[in-house]
């Protein structure tokens, strides 16, 4: 009787134990996942990607600022953000009038729905488009975008030509774009019903 009693503690004893050290083993490899490094250059086979990292005044512009705050950095994105000049040529968002206290709301909403178009979910670098052939992917909005690249490694977005590329902050690579990345209806709503000389 007495060694029936210690088979059945010995089995619980060995059950304990096994799952002391599961649990111990799961808490100890989910606290030491490994940090993902934040590189300047990316290998692949038989090429390098140099991306360089931008600073918070480098060629953005306030606008594009406003974009990218939207984002984590510590997520992988790849924004196509329109340059200063395409901001004030195809929204007629300025500066010194489009973030004063009564508009700034207005300018927020154009800016976050310009981002919807223009934000793709993973790193896309120059490099990693062919010049041979179009790819396309998905916007967070849903929006398609067609990628494909000029013969002088310039990535051109929906017609919409890139001034740079590459530019990196954070995960988030940044395209610079001579143009405003949006689908025609909100192209229409931004229009307006008159056409401004210079």
């Amino acid at each position: 009787m007495r060694r029936g009693c210690f088979v059945k503690n010995l089995i619980a004893f060995v059950g304990v134990v096994i799952s002391v050290c599961c649990l111990l083993v799961i808490m100890v490899s989910v606290l030491q996942l490994p940090e993902v490094s934040l590189r300047n250059k990316v290998t692949g086979p038989n090429r390098t990607i140099r991306i360089r990292k931008v600073s918070k005044d480098e060629e953005i512009g306030r606008f594009g600022e406003m974009m990218l705050e939207m984002l984590p950095e510590d997520l992988a994105f790849t924004v196509f953000v329109p340059s200063e000049k395409a901001f004030q040529r195809d929204l007629r968002l300025r500066l010194h009038d489009s973030l004063v206290a009564e508009k700034r709301n207005d300018t927020y909403a154009v800016i976050s729905r310009i981002l919807g178009f223009s934000a793709v979910p993973q790193t896309l670098s120059s490099t990693t488009v062919s010049s041979s052939k179009e790819v396309f992917y998905d916007s967070l909005s849903g929006f398609t975008l067609y990628i494909s690249k000029d013969l002088d490694g310039m990535l051109v977005v929906n017609r919409i030509r890139s001034e740079k590329v590459d530019l990196r902050r954070g995960q988030i690579v940044v395209h610079i774009m001579d143009g405003v990345i949006m689908d025609a209806e909100f192209e229409q709503a931004v229009q307006p019903d008159y056409i401004e000389e210079d």
